[in-house]
Parts: C-alpha cells; structure tokens; sequence
C-alpha cells in the first residue's frame, strides 16, 4: 500500500512539474488576409499541387438528373423554366422556356399540383459508387475533382443546416462527404462548388405557386426579392452562412463559387470575407502556408487576387496567372439523354494543350444520370483524354508556359463562353516546358515533315537543342534546325492520337 501511494504521489508531482516547466503553446501566428480586394490580391498564391495537376473533374449532379431523361433541352435550369417565361425572356430563351414549361404540363401536370419539389423523390442515387468513379477518373488522368455542392435550385447535396439537402431526402447520403473520402482514398485533391447566390432569381417565376407556412416557402426562397436579393442583408448573411457551413465541415482543398457574390457596396463586403476567411482558415491549419485554391468568374476583379474560372471560354494569350478552363462533357451540365457536346475529342485534347500552354489548368464536368451512373459518351471522352495522357503527361503535368504559347493559323480569340469548337492543323503548335526541357505539341496528325518556325536558329530557343524525342515511342527522330525553323522530319510510326507530343531536350 506504501509503494503504491508513493507511486500516485510521485506521479502527480511529477506532472505537475512537467506542465509547469512546459512553456504554453501559442497558437501559430501568420500574416492574416484583411477582408479587401487589395489584401486578396497581395497575398493569394496558387498552390503547386493545383498548378501541377492540370487535370480535373468538375460533377453537376443533382434533383434535375433525375427528371425524365427525355425532356426537352433545358439548358441545366429545368427548375426556372418548368414555372414559365420570366420578364425579359426572349428569342431562343423564351422559346426554350415555353416549349420545356408546355411539357412539364403535359408530362406532370400544372406546376401548382406538381412542382419541381416533387422531382427529388425521384432522386436516390440507387448505383452511385463514388470511389469507382472516382477510380476511373483518376485512371483518366485527374488530379482533383470538384462536385456541385448547390446548384440554382437551392438542394444542398450535403449535411447542412439547410434542411432542403440529401442526407435528409432524395438518396439520403451525405454526397459531398461521400466524393471527398473517395478522393483521398485514391489520393486526389478534392473541391467544393457552390452556385447559390442565383437562387432567389432562379425560381422567380415559381413564386405565385407558393402558400405561406409550408416547407416549400424555405425551398422556393420565398423570404427574399427575386429582383432586389442582392441588396437584402438578410439574404447576404444566409448566402454567407451557407457557404461557411459548407466550409467548416469539409475543409475542401478548392472551393469555386460559380455565380456572383455578396458586393461591398450592396452586400456588405460579406463575399470578400467568406473568400478571406477560407484563405485564412487554410493559413491557420497549414502554418502561414496556402494550400487552398479560391475561384470564381468575376472578370473585372485582379486575377491576382483568386483562380479566374473561364466557363467555356479561352484565352488567346498567355495568362500572368493560373487560370481554370471548365468546359462540359455532356452538352446540358446537368444529365439529360439527347444532350451531346458539339467538341470533338481530337479538339477537346487540343483546347486543353492550348489552355495548359497558356497558364490554364483543365476543368472537365461530367454529368451523372439520376442513378448515380456516368453515361457512356461521356465516359468514352474521358477515357480517350486518360490514353491521350498516359503517353503525354510528362509534356502536361508539371508545366509551366514557355515565352510563347505556341504558333499556327487557328486563332484562338478571348472570350468567355466561347471556346473552340473548330478543328486544329498539323501546323497549330503548343509548347510547354519543365526541368529545362521544351515540350512541342502539333494538335493534329501531320502527314509531312513538320517546321516549327518560332524555334528558328538565333531565335526565341537560346539554348542549343540536344536531342528531340516522340513521347510514347522509341523511334529515332531525325530533326534540322536553320534561319527558318525547327524541322522535324514526320516519324514513321505515329501514336493512334490525333495530337502528338515532342520532348525537346536542351543541353
């Protein structure tokens, strides 16, 4: 008994004198991003994993998945244009708004007995497996993907607050969190995007079917202006709070707000400060370090200051910073069975060289059927874009932009929603560049000898070249260099892609 006190009481001493002679640890100081553009812009920096991985899948993926795969073309807004036209529609918009409004009628009945409520009952997700689709994406040359947390029709596809969400109707599964363990599993950066700030908007013209004190009165946004939401603290600070709760509990490695923001002047700065304050949370966990990524498509702001989404768009010149180019597999965003993309695959690949050449990082979405299943035309893309890779990648993953993007007649014009759908030459060239190495990619199968006129002797290249190699093949390359160009005569033996690779080693 003795030996036992003794024991207890030299143990408790000698705690005590551990937590005295400890210091007490202070939380990790960091230089904190004010809640302004001008402190955005000083401090935000692309982490490398994003300006390496060049290659993600973006997942639209909701209650409009589900809805008869049939249905008209609906441009992924089912839920504004099933209630009828809005003020202003005209042209194509209306007619698409008539014609889908006119068919929801025939098809459901009257939007007041069955709304686009009624439609997430037909959600369940029955054969969705995230980490096999996850798998197959990875297998296809992903880096990170990042799937649609709230889309314009106000579901949260995750546990939120908002009690209009998956885990509680629908395929009642946490899907967000479902995405991101699957992504970790196979060692992939996960993001988050989030399009809500449309929403009041979006469902305008369902308004006059709403009845005061029902559930769907929180659904349909009933408490906010569809025309003046923007200037409603109330909404703001609901915008703000939806968001952060989407933030605090899945930490995602990117987070891409897909519509507009909480302004300074009308929305009390609330946008700058839930973008400052996600960067600041990563800073705090992560030692003063960014390891997030912030984006967004507002093209006026200093594209220093986030990740500038470029929704099928492009750029006709190299960009001073890394820039996203999210364009769409499906042809609607969101699933539906006639939709096709009028983007080719030999073109597809094409416009991500050029992207990737220019700063960009590539953003693919894929639009999943109501089941949880990835229709095969999309699945056909993905695969031919992970063979084209897997034989490419050291010319992709890891680059950055050479002096010039490139060179060839197809001109790539600047323009958001606008990207090219036309077919490049043997002549459109790309280069990339990595470990003193020059990547030159022709984006169509040459027939003849090819020259390179921008790698010209006492030209652009200062460095003498050493050796040039055909990625994916192991056939000597025979090449001459002069006062017009880089001639590399066309190998006997091409790759069955349509775009192929050179590596241009330097001494």
């Amino acid at each position: 008994m003795f030996k036992f006190r003794f024991f207890l009481v030299s143990s408790l001493l000698s705690s005590i004198l551990i937590c005295f002679g400890q210091k007490k640890q202070r939380p990790f100081e960091y230089d904190k991003i004010e809640a302004n553009w001008e402190s955005m812009a000083q401090n935000y920096n692309v982490p490398k994993w994003f300006q390496d991985g060049k290659i993600g899948v973006w997942m639209h993926w909701g209650v409009s998945s589900a809805i008869d795969e049939n249905r008209p073309n609906d441009g992924s807004h089912y839920g504004r244009r099933m209630y009828g036209p809005n003020d202003g529609e005209t042209g194509m918009q209306l007619n698409m708004t008539q014609t889908l409004s006119d068919w929801h009628v025939e098809t459901y009945g009257p939007p007041e007995s069955f709304g686009y409520e009624k439609f997430i009952k037909n959600f369940k997700a029955e054969n969705w497996n995230p980490e096999e689709l996850v798998k197959f994406f990875k297998d296809c040359g992903a880096h990170f993907i990042m799937p649609v947390a709230t889309h314009h029709d106000n579901f949260d596809m995750y546990n939120s607050f908002f009690s209009w969400n998956s885990v509680k109707m629908g395929p009642k599964r946490d899907v967000i969190q479902e995405w991101k363990d699957a992504a970790y599993k196979y060692d992939l950066k996960f993001g988050v995007s989030t399009h809500l700030y449309w929403s009041p908007r979006f469902f305008n013209t369902a308004r006059k079917y709403q009845k005061p004190n029902t559930a769907e009165w929180e659904f349909f946004n009933m408490d906010y202006d569809p025309k003046k939401y923007a200037s409603q603290d109330s909404w703001n600070e609901h915008w703000y709070k939806r968001c952060w709760d989407l933030i605090e509990k899945y930490s995602p490695d990117m987070f891409n707000n897909d519509s507009p923001y909480p302004s300074i002047k009308t929305g009390k700065g609330l946008g700058v400060k839930l973008f400052s304050d996600f960067l600041n949370k990563d800073l705090s966990e992560n030692k003063g370090k960014q390891t997030t990524v912030l984006s967004f498509k507002n093209p006026k702001m200093n594209k220093a200051a986030f990740t500038y989404n470029l929704e099928r768009g492009m750029f006709g010149e190299t960009q001073e910073h890394p820039w996203m180019w999210a364009t769409d597999l499906s042809g609607n965003w969101f699933y539906r069975k006639q939709a096709k993309t009028r983007m080719s695959i030999p073109v597809l690949i094409g416009n991500a060289v050029d992207a990737i050449s220019k700063n960009g990082v590539v953003m693919m979405n894929i639009a999943l059927k109501g089941d949880g299943t990835l229709p095969e035309p999309q699945a056909k893309m993905l695969r031919a874009f992970g063979d084209w890779i897997k034989i490419n990648g050291e010319g992709i993953y890891g680059t950055r932009p050479w002096k010039i993007f490139g060179e060839g007649p197809l001109k790539i014009v600047t323009k958001r929603t606008g990207e090219n759908l036309k077919k490049y030459s043997a002549k459109d060239v790309r280069f990339t560049s990595k470990s003193g190495n020059l990547y030159a990619f022709i984006l169509n199968t040459p027939s003849q000898n090819i020259l390179i006129t921008s790698l010209k002797r006492k030209g652009l290249l200062k460095k003498q070249i050493k050796n040039i190699e055909l990625l994916g093949s192991h056939e000597k390359i025979s090449w001459t260099q002069s006062k017009e160009g880089l001639k590399i005569e066309c190998p006997k033996n091409l790759p069955a892609q349509t775009v192929i690779g050179f590596k241009i080693s330097l001494k």
